[in-house]
Formats: structure tokens, C-alpha cells, sequence
């Protein structure tokens, strides 16, 4: 059970935004990330999330993808959710656009953490329903709602 409310601020929650490339949306989530942690700079965090693209993309199929990267300086795990208006090619194992980005920044010194984090999330986003309310989410404060309720929610299970 992973607690998103935890993880996830409401100024790194973005719905129907508009990008066209992968280098564009993961150089937004590093934007919003930075606002997270002043500390690190855009550049290094999306360096971190550049480094993991490169050993394969982390687009999971079904128009979701969950970059992710280890940083120096994170105390805790700090997610970047954000859903593109039309999808974006991302080289996703089913070879289809990505409309969803989940991206976590993990401490470089929590591996177990970030596979259980990275897990939960799957699992989550492997939930049809919750997946078309996300996609349809008509602001980024509903879409904020949304997923601190569904992780709540996966938690009751």
C-alpha cells in the first residue's frame, strides 16, 4: 500500500497539459519537481530521469508511463503526476502514445523503498476505472482529489 497523499503535492499535479515530445514532458515534470526541492536544480533532475530513459523507456503500455530517478539530496520519494491532453510517442513497451506520467524521484539510498513505491503505482494505474477518471479529470485540483482518494481507497482493500 503506498500513501500518494505522502508523496504528492498538489502543485506537482497537472491534468490536460500540452507537450508533444518526450524530452518536453519529462523537462515539465522536472520543472515541477524543482518547485518540490529548490535544492536540485531542473537540470540535474532531469538528468536523473534522462539516465533511466536511456536503459529503457519506462512507458508501461496502455498510455501510462512511470519515469523515475534517484537524486542526491530527496529525503523521501516525491511524485510528479501529470496527464497530457493527446498522447505523447514515449517508445512504450506496446508501442502506443503515453497520456499518463507518473514520475517518482527516489533518495539514491532507498532502493527497496522505490521498488515498493514504483510497484504500488503500477498496480494503481493497472485499475481501468480509476485510469479513464484520471484521463478525464477536469482540473488539476480534481485530478489531485482523485488519486489521494484511490490510493486511500487501495488501502481499505
Amino acid at each position: 500500500m503506498i500513501n500518494l497523499s505522502a508523496m504528492l503535492a498538489e502543485n506537482c499535479t497537472k491534468s490536460a497539459v500540452l507537450f508533444n515530445s518526450k524530452k518536453r514532458i519529462l523537462e515539465y515534470i522536472a520543472e515541477l519537481a524543482h518547485q518540490q526541492i529548490p535544492e536540485m536544480s531542473e537540470y540535474s533532475i532531469l538528468e536523473a530521469l534522462m539516465t533511466r530513459e536511456k536503459l529503457g523507456s519506462t512507458g508501461i503500455g496502455g498510455g501510462i508511463a512511470i519515469p523515475h530517478g534517484k537524486l542526491e539530496c530527496v529525503t523521501s520519494p516525491i511524485l510528479v503526476f501529470v496527464v497530457s491532453q493527446d498522447p505523447i510517442p514515449f517508445d512504450a513497451i506496446d508501442n502506443q502514445g503515453v497520456d499518463i506520467f507518473c514520475a517518482i524521484l527516489i533518495p539514491k539510498d532507498q532502493c527497496q523503498a522505490h521498488l515498493t513505491t514504483l510497484s504500488g503505482i503500477a498496480k494503481l494505474l493497472s485499475q481501468k476505472e480509476l485510469t479513464k477518471k484520471i484521463r478525464h479529470a477536469g482540473s488539476d485540483q480534481q485530478l489531485y482529489q482523485l488519486l489521494v482518494e484511490s490510493s486511500q481507497l487501495a488501502g481499505d482493500k
